[in-house]
């Protein structure tokens, strides 16, 4: 009999059958991941249901019970989703997940001018407790999970929630399910905040209060990292940063006099799954294990508070909108990942999501990949079938061991909400979004059916689209009736009510450098001054607000009324510098780009101007910042546009920078009302000859309608921003010649 091949056997034939080559590859976190793992590099992850839970939080895991499977889902009328949603249910879905739309995320009633392109696109428009109870009309809210994803206006969503369920007879303390009231990465990437930061982590703290009192079946924080993974973090930045704000929500929920264990077990996390399958699982595995170590440190003593369960959801910048029922395939692949890493429950994308919001067919396919997994995959038959892979519980102890670095670093800032204010974790998760899309750009990231193996036409497939106009106006509606026939005097005294509550120990601190208040008046900056430290626990505000819902005042009215309080917050994005530039030193294709730039530059006797501009509420702005990091690197003078701009907001800064081309980014769906009104707003004060292209999650079907109102050029999800450039210097008058004539 031979002896046993050791590991050096086993490099000397690999290095052979490659030609001595070395297979060792480098993640973006840094990771060096090696051809092979052994015996030799056996950790012990000790096993399911036991601490610290790095093989999960039960010990059956899904032998007992399968992941929850959720549909996020929400869009046009409460109607509409109402019926969505029980056809889902009719069909296997477990657990209800509702998207709201961006005019709702923001604090405002459907009738407020700012949100006219919003209304029902990408998610149900809520404005009255009369729409939640449509949400959930014939939905047994004692019997379902219901989670939501709410951040902003939080306050009266719950408000609302909470007295939909007690007019359908269910009490508080028999309401499950998880509201997101997770501000601190709205901060940090996803913009859909209403009010300055400390006041907006009272509310956290106050949303913690009530339910650990009131509702001990309710998850009263779901602390996000899939949010960062979309907006192009690492894995080890969303991992670090989603348990950094972890630990702040803990600090404020204790510093209100909250006992860790009297709310620590209603927390949970959500995180997104992308393509790199093993990193996926060990980021989930890792996510435990460091909790435990955390809330040991919090001198938690129930087993549940040192407990991180998650929800996740497959990722949706990895859809692409080239070649896209490649997309079910990637969606799969994510969702064994995340069942393979031990989800508690778990959102699948639909395949269509790249272009447009999806449609019944596409939500079906997604909703039966994850019933697929689960009855057909023999995954739910062992308790974490991974676990003491070598490999994968190595990347877990390297992943935990560079987290830990970052939330080090966030610590010594004094904490997240003070690195989030500094711009910390934002320039991290910005650098890395940006060197990510250079990688992919310059083909060394393969992307299937994108930048490699590309098809020379490419798939109609059906989408959904959403008349804004006709929601609107039913949502106007329906306001005007529930203002009609409620009791004012009442409606009014509740909405005092909260303002003095808010009022109440409450402080407004300067804004970080490049944010503002909005309305920046004496009058406000009086109120800021004049305001009493914090001391103990304030009124709460959430009892505050279900008093408004009974009272029968809007979403937009109960906002108000705590931004009467608090100010508005308001953001202009900084991008970062350099990236690209540095990923395409010595390339000849960047070089001809930067050529073409200095040659417009000549000619002007300037930069050439190009504004990117966010208009509507949709806060997310990883696609501009990206155009702007990358046109910048090349030589372009950038104007970053502010976030919740109107068509005329934008037309008038374009005007007073001079700019020659205006970047119109539009990832929810509002690229058909607020393009052309942009358009017309420039036609309007005689300023057409500025050139407008367009960007973002638009349909092929739009392309035509959007070019018929003037856009000039557009580009949609995986385009190549060199080639973007090149574009864009066609439309300044300067053709880039072809790669030979550019080097000579």
């Amino acid at each position: 009999m031979s002896d046993k091949p050791t590991k050096s056997d086993w490099q000397e034939r690999a290095a052979k059958e490659v030609k001595g080559r070395d297979l060792t590859w480098e993640t973006p976190e840094g990771i060096p991941v090696r051809p092979v793992y052994s015996a030799e590099d056996a950790l012990d992850p000790g096993l399911p249901g036991f601490e610290p839970y790095t093989r999960g939080p039960y010990a059956s895991m899904y032998t007992g019970r399968p992941w929850t499977i959720r549909q996020y889902a929400g869009f046009s009328t409460a109607e509409e989703s109402n019926a969505f949603y029980r056809r889902n249910l009719a069909m296997g879905q477990k657990g209800l997940s509702v998207a709201f739309d961006l005019a709702t995320h923001r604090g405002y009633d459907s009738d407020h001018p700012r949100v006219t392109g919003d209304v029902g696109k990408a998610g149900v428009a809520i404005d009255t407790l009369a729409d939640m109870q449509i949400l959930f009309d014939r939905i047994p809210l004692d019997e379902m999970s219901v989670s939501m994803t709410m951040n902003g206006a939080v306050i009266p969503v719950m408000a609302f929630y909470i007295v939909a369920a007690e007019e359908q007879g269910v009490a508080q303390k028999d309401l499950s399910g998880t509201i997101q009231n997770d501000i601190l990465k709205e901060f940090m990437v996803r913009n859909t905040y209403i009010y300055p930061p400390e006041p907006s982590m009272r509310i956290v703290a106050d949303i913690i209060g009530y339910t650990s009192e009131h509702m001990p079946r309710f998850n009263s924080i779901s602390i996000s990292g899939y949010h960062m993974h979309e907006a192009g973090a690492t894995a080890v930045q969303e991992l670090a940063y989603t348990l950094a704000d972890g630990m702040e929500y803990v600090r404020v929920a204790m510093a209100r006099g909250l006992p860790v264990d009297s709310f620590a077990p209603r927390l949970s996390f959500f995180f997104g799954i992308g393509m790199n399958f093993f990193m996926e699982v060990a980021k989930l595995r890792a996510a435990r294990k460091l909790w435990h170590s955390i809330m040991e440190d919090f001198s938690a003593k129930d087993p549940k508070s040192k407990m991180l369960r998650t929800h996740c959801q497959t990722s949706g910048v990895s859809l692409t909108e080239q070649d896209p029922y490649n997309n079910i395939v990637r969606t799969t692949i994510e969702a064994m990942a995340a069942t393979l890493g031990g989800t508690q429950s778990l959102h699948t994308n639909s395949f269509d999501e790249a272009v447009a919001l999806p449609t019944d067919r596409s939500a079906r396919i997604a909703r039966n990949t994850q019933l697929i997994l689960a009855e057909e995959s023999g995954i739910a038959n062992v308790a974490d079938p991974l676990g003491g892979s070598y490999y994968v519980e190595q990347l877990t102890q390297q992943l935990a061991d560079k987290a830990w670095e970052l939330i080090e670093e966030v610590e010594a800032h004094g904490g997240m909400t003070r690195a989030v204010a500094e711009g910390l974790p934002k320039r991290h998760i910005e650098e890395a979004a940006a060197a990510k899309a250079a990688a992919v750009d310059r083909g060394e990231t393969v992307i299937v059916g994108v930048n490699r193996y590309r098809r020379d036409t490419q798939d109609e497939i059906e989408f959904l689209d959403i008349d804004t106009a006709r929601v609107r106006r039913d949502q106007i509606a329906r306001i005007e009736k529930t203002r009609s026939e409620r009791d004012e005097d009442k409606a009014q005294a509740a909405l005092k009510a909260l303002t003095e509550g808010a009022k109440q120990n409450s402080v407004r601190p300067e804004p970080a450098e490049g944010l503002s208040f909005s309305p920046s008046d004496e009058k406000e900056k009086s109120r800021a001054s004049t305001s009493s430290a914090r001391t103990g626990m304030e009124t709460n505000l959430l009892a505050l607000a279900i008093e408004c819902a009974r009272a029968r005042c809007t979403l937009g009215e109960i906002s108000s009324a705590m931004e009467d309080a608090f100010g508005r917050y308001d953001t202009r994005p900084t991008p970062v510098s350099g990236v690209y530039g540095g990923a395409y030193k010595g390339d000849p294709v960047w070089e001809r780009a930067e050529q073409g730039v200095e040659a417009v530059e000549r000619r002007l006797g300037r930069k050439p101007r190009l504004m990117v501009a966010k208009m509507g509420q949709d806060g997310h702005d990883r696609g501009a910042n990206l155009v702007a990091s990358a046109f910048a690197d090349l030589g372009f003078e950038i104007v970053s546009g502010p976030l919740f701009q109107t068509p005329e907001e934008t037309a008038k800064d374009a005007i007073e920078n001079d700019v020659d081309v205006i970047g119109a980014s539009s990832l929810a769906a509002g690229h058909k009302s607020l393009i052309p009104e942009l358009i017309q707003k420039l036609k309007d004060t005689g300023r057409d000859d500025i050139k407008v292209i367009a960007g973002g999650v638009i349909p092929q079907q739009d392309y035509q309608f959007l070019r018929d109102a003037g856009v000039q050029a557009i580009f949609g999800p995986g385009t190549n921003l060199v080639d973007a450039a090149g574009e864009v210097l066609k439309l300044l008058g300067h053709n880039l010649p072809p790669l030979e004539e550019a080097a000579e």
